[in-house]
């Protein structure tokens, strides 16, 4: 017998059981880093003032390197997707090992540079006089992390190409709570200050890295790939992460120049803008972990030579992305009484606050299609699009948000820009998806 073809309605429930069984871990894993860096203000902040501000600083510029390095995680998950799909999950493991040697060669060459400068580092930040050592001292040891935190990224994008991520989540809750019991034990415990909390975190990145290792090991032993380091497949890792690295550059470029533009129009405007970023990218936690999601089908799907099936997902992608936008906006909206007297009470910040939020809470069904079609291209490995679409917005936004202090704009001007950003990014990549040259099929791209 025949089987009978699956009604549309089946085929979009099956896509959406996909979506949110990757979606919901993945966001999950997503929020525990800032969780880290929350839970040492926490214990540090207890210390004294100058400790916490030199935390800051240093915490500012592992952040910048970490997310600088982000594409170790989306190229592998990409890659390593497109092999699943394909049937060869011994070459997309070997795939994911390339990636990981790759992680330790970066995180190797940052410590190299970044221990002998981290004093100039921390110099280029303004720090205090009173805060620049506590600073140094926690680069300096937090640094030595990296290389484990950049094989946590590439790790956690082999286990999404192999659609799990369920692992990154259990691993995430395990360095969170381990990251918080060290911090105590070892701040306050064992009397280090803040030489103990990023002792304890570094700590925490091993433990982490160590249970990605064990995972990816015994899945190469399982599939007899090779965990000896291919130097043809750590460069063809290393030249599908450029064009991701160009547009998260890019992406950085943006933020900064917002900020920049925001300590421009007052005191009471940049720590407005402040509150607005850390809202901003919490909801940008949710609509990425969908983005996510998209990596891992799309790749799936073009590797198995499914191109109608990888247009299907796209589709359904985009209304999921909407709708998250919609959600997210009103809940921005209804629930702004309650969480903007938590940020400040502070009248002039209040001000300039509430008009920009709405700004923002308007935007974010743009910015669920933003993140969605960018996961989608991701995992159909168009990188070098990705770039050069990241840097004609960056090249759009830079003068209007530089003209905002000019035109005797505020902070709803500066964040109007903002959203003509993402306004730009998504002209540029519903582009792409409705061309339909970002569909590749095979084991690689």
């Amino acid at each position: 017998m025949h089987q009978a073809p699956a009604t549309p309605k089946a085929v979009r429930r099956q896509h959406d059981r996909e979506i949110v069984s990757l979606a919901v871990p993945a966001f999950g894993a997503l929020v525990a880093e800032p969780l880290f860096l929350m839970a040492d203000s926490a214990i540090v902040g207890h210390l004294g003032t100058p400790q916490l501000a030199g935390l800051a600083i240093a915490s500012a510029l592992l952040s910048t390197a970490v997310s600088v390095f982000v594409f170790l995680a989306y190229a592998t998950t990409a890659a390593v997707a497109r092999r699943v799909g394909a049937g060869d999950l011994k070459a997309a493991i070997r795939q994911g090992v390339d990636g990981i040697w790759l992680a330790l060669l970066l995180g190797a060459a940052v410590v190299a540079l970044t221990l002998p400068t981290a004093p100039w580092l921390v110099s280029l930040f303004g720090a205090s006089d009173t805060a620049a050592p506590y600073a140094v001292t926690y680069l300096r040891i937090s640094i030595l992390g990296i290389p484990a935190m950049l094989v946590v990224l590439a790790a956690t994008g082999v286990l999404r190409g192999l659609q799990d991520t369920r692992t990154p989540l259990y691993v995430a809750i395990a360095g969170f709570a381990a990251n918080g019991a060290l911090n105590l034990g070892l701040v306050y415990g064992a009397g280090l200050g803040i030489a103990g909390s990023a002792w304890g975190t570094v700590i925490a990145q091993l433990g982490m890295a160590a249970a990605y290792l064990v995972v990816v090991v015994r899945g190469a032993r399982r599939h007899g790939a090779s965990l000896r380091p291919d130097t043809a497949g750590i460069r063809a890792s290393a030249q599908a992460g450029v064009p991701l690295l160009v547009r998260t550059l890019s992406l950085r470029a943006v933020l900064m120049i917002a900020t920049a533009v925001a300590a421009r129009l007052g005191d009471a405007d940049v720590a407005a803008h402040q509150i607005i970023l850390s809202l901003w990218s919490l909801m940008a936690f949710a609509l990425d972990a969908i983005a996510i999601a998209g990596q891992a089908i799309i790749g799936r799907y073009l590797g198995a030579d499914d191109a109608d099936g990888a247009r299907q997902v796209c589709r359904r992608m985009v209304q999921w992305g909407v709708l998250s936008g919609v959600a997210l906006g009103v809940v921005l909206v209804l629930t702004r009484p309650l969480f903007v007297p938590l940020f400040t009470s502070d009248q002039a910040v209040q001000d300039a606050l509430v008009p920009a939020l709405l700004v923002v809470a308007l935007s974010q069904p743009v910015s669920g299609v933003v993140f969605v079609l960018d996961g989608v291209l991701m995992g159909a490995g168009d990188g070098p699009y990705l770039a050069w679409a990241m840097l004609l917005t960056l090249a759009v936004f830079a003068p209007v948000a530089l003209l905002v202090p000019v035109a005797g704009g505020g902070l709803t001007a500066l964040w109007g820009a903002m959203t003509l950003m993402m306004t730009v990014r998504m002209a540029t990549l519903w582009f792409r998806a409705r061309s339909g040259r970002w569909i590749v099929t095979g084991a690689t791209r």
